[in-house]
């Protein structure tokens, strides 16, 4: 990190599939409720999972995949931008950074543009030369990989160039830890950072499946999403948004804002390990959470929960126990950790800024929201996850992990004090 001190959340916004903002999602967490149901969006038939916690109920699923991002990412923008006291329409005095997934392009849309071009695409550079020449295919700001920040931007007015990131599954964090560094550095006073990610299509229920990786419970999709249970068989796709307003909180405080929060700490570690699996021993896992309790300026014993990132896959469960376990040691069967993604769904891109944003609501509301659909305990996870129910509890500081592809691991502490 380039400096150290407090960074103030003035401002959050989030959209999943249980609800359109803070306190329709707050609601149904707190009670237990699951976003996943049967895709009704295109047909399935011949997909192995054949389910996700899609937005359908509140955002066109007419729209391609990018486009449905920046939907997303405007609402929990707009949410974000009205708490933190922005006027409408005003333009932000701050930077705006967000993550995104990598393009996601319908092959609807691929083989129009294939078939146009006369089938001289042979990559992603060629498709989006070939679309930018071409006339009114409406393609061309589908394709560009920062173009849901070039919408988003466009309605915010933000100072300066905006930034477009993707980290895999810790593209919010990573939103969030640079708009950190910006603010410590001196470089601005405000940061909009944004995950955003709307991208169940056929094309990723298939990629996804052929990993391995998603749960096929097609018979009961609301269970289907249950991490760190001994029957987990993989995660449930999911699409939504989270949006917070990082301020200087010497800034923040000056023009009396009201502070929600604290990002008082950010650590992240390289897992070089494999393209989507993470080392078995933990290391860069343990070591990335540690560092951001090291930035924090706290100890592991300060954390009072941990918002794991748990995505219901065997491995992923299974690692994040045991770098629980390094950080932690003997405290860690006794410390609170849940998953949202029980849910959620996971979110990919859009997860890691969801779950900082309900991180600070969990303060708050001195709450911690539970891990649904734990029936049988692994006793290879040896942890407290606040199985089904939420509970009340008094916490101060929150450890909120993400871990993404690629070994892209990036950690937040979310505290109630500076």
């Amino acid at each position: 990190m380039s400096g150290t001190g407090s960074v103030s959340v003035t401002g959050i916004g989030i959209v999943t599939a249980l609800g359109q903002g803070a306190a329709a999602n707050w609601a149904a967490m707190r009670a237990g409720q699951s976003g996943a149901a049967p895709v009704q969006r295109f047909p399935t038939e011949g997909l192995a999972t054949r389910f996700a916690a899609t937005v359908d109920a509140f955002c066109d699923p007419a729209l391609r995949p990018t486009e449905r991002t920046a939907e997303l990412a405007l609402m929990a923008a707009n949410e974000a931008l009205a708490q933190a006291g922005q006027e409408p329409g005003a333009a932000f005095p701050g930077k705006l950074i967000v993550g995104i997934p990598p393009i996601q392009m319908e092959w609807s849309d691929r083989i129009a543009l294939d078939r146009a071009t006369g089938g001289r695409a042979t990559g992603y550079g060629d498709l989006i030369r070939m679309a930018g020449a071409a006339k009114n295919n409406g393609l061309f700001d589908v394709l560009r990989f920062d173009g849901t920040t070039r919408r988003l931007a466009a309605r915010v007015k933000p100072v300066g160039r905006p930034v477009t990131i993707t980290t895999a599954c810790s593209s919010g964090a990573t939103a969030i830890q640079i708009g950190v560094e910006a603010i410590r550095r001196g470089e601005v006073d405000r940061v909009l950072a944004v995950g955003a990610d709307a991208s169940v299509s056929p094309e990723m229920l298939l990629r996804f499946g052929l990993l391995s990786a998603l749960s096929r419970r097609n018979d009961s999709p609301e269970t289907a999403s249950r991490p760190f249970d001994k029957t987990r068989d993989g995660f449930v796709p999911g699409e939504g948004a989270g949006a917070l307003v990082l301020e200087r909180a010497e800034a923040a405080h000056a023009r009396g804002a009201n502070v929600l929060g604290y990002v008082r700490g950010v650590g992240e570690r390289l897992d070089a390990y494999h393209r989507i699996r993470q080392r078995p021993d933990a290391g860069p896992v343990g070591a990335a959470m540690a560092a951001a309790i090291a930035d924090a300026g706290l100890a592991p014993q300060d954390i009072g929960y941990v918002n794991a990132h748990g995505t219901s896959t065997g491995e992923n469960d299974r690692v994040e126990s045991v770098g629980i376990g390094q950080v932690f040691g003997p405290r860690a069967p006794d410390l609170p950790v849940s998953s949202l993604k029980s849910m959620t769904g996971h979110m990919l891109s859009a997860a890691a800024a969801v779950e900082a944003a309900v991180s600070l609501l969990m303060i708050a509301e001195q709450t911690l929201l539970p891990t649904i659909n734990h029936e049988t305990p692994d006793p290879e996870i040896p942890l407290d996850v606040v199985p089904n129910v939420a509970r009340p509890a008094d916490v101060t500081h929150v450890l909120s992990n993400s871990f993404g592809f690629g070994g892209q691991n990036v950690c937040l502490v979310l505290s109630a004090e500076p």
